[in-house]
């Protein structure tokens, strides 16, 4: 191999099977004991392959059961694949899962010998690394004390703070920031740029897309155990949020057919649609329901930022009104007011839309920031004074996904200069 290369994956799959009964009592194992168990077939990976440079930033992104931590754990050794081949050049210094290789009736310190040792460290290597362990860890006060009452965030720090001290070639690293407080997740990351420094290989598995492209040189997309995707952060970490989009939308249409087919069944046993939402029927006007619209007009929930927004308002006229008057508002999903509008205040002719039964309103290149979004609405007489109906939120939210790494609520247009 290419001593370039730090890690080679050829055509590697790897399936298992899961058992579809589960016996974990005596008296279900002695009542099957005849009965044949019938097992499902899961391809956790098909057909992988990649090559990883030595001191790259390699990161593994993909929905939880696409693959990723399979892959590690064949990366580490821990698994074989069923087919293709792995090869590594160089020591592998592994954090696959949290409280993997601690006792947990043993102390902070025996641990560290402990997980040294099973890292290939040698007593007198661990002995002399252990001050910059402890250090690294800040569980000074607390590394003699039994590992068992750890909190998860101080089993992280122990655990990787032996890991990148073990000074391996290779770091493999499974959601390593998952657990932990900001600053030492910030330290985390220190110690990776630290790693590419010294042209050491790190290998991310992250649901961080954030860290994914502000560390990773590269990312590898899996879906359901299959390389999607396989170039620059940025591109792949795109292509991640576009495919969560469309399974979020997915899911969304799903719900609201589901929500539709139940209504059917209490049209059929003769409910009176009115009292369904408890809207009393002495309104003039009634907020039936709030949608999402794309540019073309079609339902839509999941947004990127910039896209065109469409909301409407459907309901119903209890009275014969020559006039009405629509408010709107957005608000994030914490409560926090963004904007609103009403057709008083913009001078708006209503008619068309009192006969049409719905009130369109068109946003231009929504700049908001990654969140869920809610609508509240009201229609109101001809002075604003006089409420008919309310709709304090929204049944649905609509979601929007930025596809860069600034924060905020909104994103707003700009350029240095």
């Amino acid at each position: 191999m290419n001593n370039d290369i730090a890690i080679k994956v050829d055509h590697i799959s790897k399936m298992f099977e899961i058992p579809q009964e589960r016996r974990n009592t005596i008296r279900e194992k002695v009542i099957g004991f005849r009965k044949k168990t019938i097992y499902e077939k899961y391809n956790a990976l098909e057909d992988v392959s990649l090559e990883i440079k030595r001191g790259e930033f390699f990161g593994i992104i993909g929905r939880n059961g696409s693959g990723k931590s399979t892959l590690l754990k064949i990366l580490a050794g821990i698994y074989s694949p069923d087919s293709g081949s792995v090869a590594v050049n160089g020591q592998i210094s592994p954090f696959l899962e949290l409280g993997v290789g601690f006792n947990p009736e043993l102390s902070g310190k025996d641990n560290i010998f402990l997980n040294g040792t099973i890292l290939g460290l040698t007593f007198k290597e661990i002995e002399k690394k252990y001050p910059k362990i402890i250090e690294f860890s800040e569980l000074e006060r607390f590394i003699h004390l039994k590992v068992k009452n750890y909190s998860s965030g101080m089993q992280v720090r122990l655990a990787f703070s032996v890991a990148i001290h073990a000074n391996k070639e290779i770091l493999l690293m499974d959601e390593v920031l998952a657990v932990g407080d900001l600053n030492f997740q910030t330290k985390c990351l220190t110690e990776f740029v630290n790693y590419k420094h010294q042209k050491k290989t790190v290998v991310l598995v992250t649901h961080d897309l954030g860290v994914a492209q502000k560390y990773c040189d590269r990312l590898m997309l899996l879906r359901s155990g299959r390389d999607v995707m396989t170039g620059h952060a940025k591109e792949v970490a795109s292509e991640y949020t576009l495919q969560n989009m469309s399974d979020e939308e997915h899911r969304i249409s799903q719900k609201a057919q589901q929500k539709e087919s139940e209504v059917i069944v209490l049209d059929n046993i003769n409910i009176d649609p009115v009292f369904i939402d408890n809207n009393p029927v002495n309104k003039a006007a009634t907020i039936e329901k709030i949608e999402f619209l794309d540019e073309n007009g079609d339902l839509k929930n999941i947004f990127k930022t910039g896209d065109d927004l469409g909301v409407r308002i459907r309901f119903t006229k209890n009275e014969n009104i020559d006039k009405l008057n629509f408010g709107v508002a957005i608000y994030s999903m914490e409560d926090y007011f963004i904007f609103g509008i009403n057709t008083l205040l913009d001078n708006i002719n209503t008619e068309k839309m009192i006969q049409e039964g719905y009130c369109d309103v068109h946003f231009s290149r929504i700049n908001l920031g990654t969140n869920k979004y809610y609508i509240r609405a009201g229609i109101y007489e001809d002075q604003a004074e006089k409420l008919i109906d309310f709709v304090d939120q929204s049944k649905d939210y609509f979601q929007v996904q930025a596809f860069n790494l600034n924060t905020g609520i909104v994103h707003l247009d700009y350029e240095w200069g």
